[in-house]
């Protein structure tokens, strides 16, 4: 089942919803569109919606949005303004339930079915309505987004739903005509670098680098300009770069390998800690189930966080022949890994423009498989030698 913050309510008759909210401080000043549609909501004589669909790249503040909305839509009155919040954060508050898939690559039915559908249909606890996000709604398999389909088209009054999602196109069309649309675009380059540099303490080359690099995603930018994202960086870099240079003797992929294999045991680890915790709190009889249930979630953990770590190496994989071809092609100040000019000028000068844009649509063809199960080992290899029949530096 998908991690959910907050149980069921008993079923009972149906309260109607309240008055207008307080709105609270949805922190969106460099988000003009969501700005206008969720602070519009809480305008007098408007109604916020029963469903929500926020769009955008990772970092760009969706999900703090989603939480201060959902405390201004719990807020009753004006005295509950600044508890509500720190209820929120603390998943303590029991008219608000937060899904993430439980799946290694989608959302199941079971992930919605309880904690959502069954849930949407009783009383709220403390407030007069009951608010549900979602995430990575884009995940959701078929038999999961008919399960949900029917709520979002009948919700009870007292009913919201805040979808989130990295990839609006990804949405299944049936669930995305049924939201509000709210936009979150890509922050800009020059505001995550600098907030890096503030912040993080982190080099300005390195931090304009990692900023240009996560593509306006400012949580995936913070990774980048850190350690763990300096050997992404580097374990991506020396693939490419060697495949380009039919240089494919000392098996490069590994290192990449590494890197996403120690992502997933990042995650088991922390699925295990939690296991321990929980497990002191139940009794003895129910130990054994959770147990095996718990093992099995934490498997599909650590697939996914894999499969994120492998796409997002691919990813810059894809940025780096990019990169390359700006520079081939004159153009750079397109360049993103600006803090590794020199070697972007070698591969535009060695591999040309048109073998750089056929190994991008070989890079691009590897990351839309790699959700598909594929072994992981065997597709990056295949990927390098493929790069590598494109022409080596030299020919």
């Amino acid at each position: 089942m998908g991690n959910a913050d907050a149980t069921s309510a008993p079923s009972g008759e149906q309260a109607a919803p309240a008055g207008d909210a307080p709105a609270l401080p949805l922190g969106l000043d460099v988000q003009p569109h969501a700005r206008a549609v969720l602070e519009g909501a809480f305008a007098p004589g408007a109604t916020p919606s029963h469903a929500y669909l926020l769009h955008g790249p990772s970092g760009s503040g969706k999900r703090n949005a989603a939480r201060a909305f959902a405390a201004a839509l719990l807020a009753d009155d004006p005295r509950s303004i600044t508890a509500i919040p720190q209820r929120i954060a603390h998943s303590s508050h029991p008219d608000l339930t937060w899904v993430t898939p439980s799946g290694a690559a989608e959302m199941l039915v079971s992930d919605v079915e309880e904690p959502v559908v069954a849930a949407a249909a009783r009383t709220p606890f403390e407030a007069a309505r009951r608010v549900f996000v979602i995430e990575r709604v884009e995940t959701m398999n078929d038999e999961a987004a008919n399960r949900l389909l029917k709520t979002l088209e009948e919700p009870p009054a007292f009913v919201h739903m805040l979808l989130l999602t990295d990839r609006r196109e990804g949405v299944a069309p049936t669930i995305a005509s049924r939201c509000q649309h709210v936009r979150f675009n890509p922050l800009p380059a020059a505001r995550i670098a600098a907030e890096l540099e503030r912040l993080e303490g982190v080099d300005p080359g390195r931090a304009l680098a990692s900023a240009r690099l996560s593509l306006g995603d400012a949580a995936h930018a913070r990774v980048l300009a850190g350690d763990r994202g300096e050997a992404m960086r580097k374990a991506a870099e020396r693939f490419v770069r060697s495949a380009l240079a039919a240089d494919t003797a000392a098996r490069p992929w590994l290192a990449m390998l590494e890197q996403a294999n120690a992502a997933g045991a990042a995650v088991g680890e922390q699925a295990q800690q939690r296991l321990a915790d929980e497990l002191e709190l139940l009794p003895a009889k129910e130990r054994k189930r959770f147990e095996r249930e718990s093992a099995d979630a934490r498997r599909r953990g650590e697939r996914r966080a894999r499969t994120r770590a492998l796409d997002e190496m691919l990813a810059l994989c894809e940025l780096w022949l990019r990169d390359a071809l700006c520079v081939s092609e004159r153009a750079p100040e397109l360049v993103h890994a600006v803090d590794r000019r020199s070697e972007l000028d070698e591969d535009a000068s060695a591999a040309g423009s048109e073998r750089l844009r056929d190994a991008i649509a070989l890079v691009q063809d590897a990351r839309l498989a790699l959700p598909l199960n594929v072994g992981e080992e065997l597709a990056l290899e295949a990927l390098a030698y493929r790069i590598q029949a494109l022409g080596g530096r030299g020919d």
